[in-house]
């Protein structure tokens, strides 16, 4: 297990990783909800679903290799810059970079390198940010910590959208919030160096030979999974089944409504999960209230049901945002190689939106179109959640 920490972080330490954060979650989100569905769209008409799913595919697989190595890197750095922030800068300097480049390319050659280029870049930002939370906060302070962090995702849901459909921001827009939002954190907080590295083992995967670990790794694997194939065609799924006039608006109110909802629930159930030092009941109940959504959008295939599904998608996302990621942390098997074994556990995050696609895309072009997807999604979900059962180290 990892080295036990006792002193407890402040709230600015923790305002400022929740800003990077923030910043990192655009960077995700807002090309991946409305600019490359839209680019896309515009570059392969009928074939978008297609080409969306194979780009978002090739850009999750450049994820799944960088996010280990990045942490593994990180682990060893000795720089003076400090082994985690040497690593934030770079990706956020790389996503950005990235992310300018994908403005404006008209081809889906290009889009498709460019948003590769981009998933190594934040894959490396998150590897550093990821792996200061079990460095610098004690276990009886992770689930707070993973709930304000996990508010930001779905925060920079909303404030990605908002950026590229009420502002009219692009890509360059979210490059620079991706950089200013890192900067802060890596010029106040602190990250001493290293004197000496341990051994560089990217890719020796001996993590998995603890249990625990790989239940929880198979757990966020299937939950993961079954978010990405209900998120992937979401646009699409109003322009073409629900028939809403405006789609980029109705996905933005959806968001909005989701992410309130996440809001009551991510840092109330991560500080519950504390003081009892239970985890695992939060995780499974988040799960079978996320499959409820789902099964919602299969059956109830209208404005008014996607509004009802965000709200409970949100109330069950939040939860399992802040309280998974700190018994993520609980299990990982040394201290001296989180981040490279965090970097794995992402894989769980990355590796789905791989999966997704060549899933999704039958579902709904051949074998029952938006219901069977969102039914196999729900299904999906819950297998998750009962998994996480089979963890023993953690109540």
């Amino acid at each position: 297990m990892t080295t036990a920490v006792t002193e407890r972080v402040g709230a600015r330490w923790i305002a400022l990783l929740s800003l990077a954060n923030l910043g990192l979650w655009m960077g995700y989100f807002g090309p991946l909800q409305v600019l490359l569905p839209n680019q896309i769209q515009d570059i392969a008409g009928q074939d978008k679903e297609t080409a969306l799913g194979v780009i978002t595919a090739l850009g999750a697989l450049v994820a799944v290799v960088v996010g280990p190595l990045a942490g593994a890197l990180s682990d060893v750095t000795t720089a003076r810059t400090g082994r985690r922030h040497t690593w934030i800068v770079a990706g956020a300097l790389i996503g950005g970079a990235a992310l300018v480049f994908l403005h404006g390319q008209h081809t889906l050659v290009w889009v498709g390198i460019g948003w590769c280029l981009a998933q190594a870049g934040l894959n490396t930002l998150q590897a550093g940010l990821t792996a200061v939370v079990p460095d610098q906060t004690p276990v009886n302070q992770r689930g707070l910590v993973s709930g304000w962090v996990g508010l930001t995702q779905s925060v920079g849901v909303v404030a990605g959208v908002l950026l590229v459909t009420a502002v009219g921001g692009g890509y360059p827009a979210i490059a620079l919030v991706v950089v200013l939002t890192a900067v802060p954190f890596v010029l106040a907080t602190r990250d001493p160096a290293i004197e000496r590295a341990p051994r560089f083992s990217a890719f020796k995967f001996d993590a998995f030979r603890d249990r625990d670990f790989s239940w929880a790794f198979a757990t966020r694997f299937l939950v993961q999974l079954g978010n990405a194939m209900a998120t992937l065609y979401l646009l699409y799924f109003l322009r073409d089944r629900v028939h809403y006039a405006n789609a980029d608006d109705g996905l933005a109110l959806l968001i909005v409504v989701y992410t309130i909802a996440t809001v009551l629930t991510v840092v109330v159930g991560g500080v519950i999960s504390d003081r009892t030092g239970r985890r695992k009941p939060s995780v499974i109940v988040s799960g079978y209230v996320m499959a409820v959504a789902a099964a919602i959008l299969a059956f109830w295939p209208t404005w008014t049901g996607a509004i009802v599904a965000a709200v409970i998608l949100g109330f069950g996302f939040g939860v399992y945002l802040s309280v998974d990621q700190a018994l993520i942390t609980q299990v990982l098997p040394a201290a001296e190689d989180r981040a490279r074994d965090l970097g794995v556990i992402n894989i769980a995050n990355s590796a789905p939106q791989v999966l997704g696609p060549a899933i999704a895309f039958p579902l709904v072009s051949y074998l029952g179109g938006y219901p069977a997807l969102y039914l196999a999604a729900a299904a999906v979900t819950v297998l998750g959640s009962v998994l996480v059962t089979r963890i023993r180290g953690i109540d």
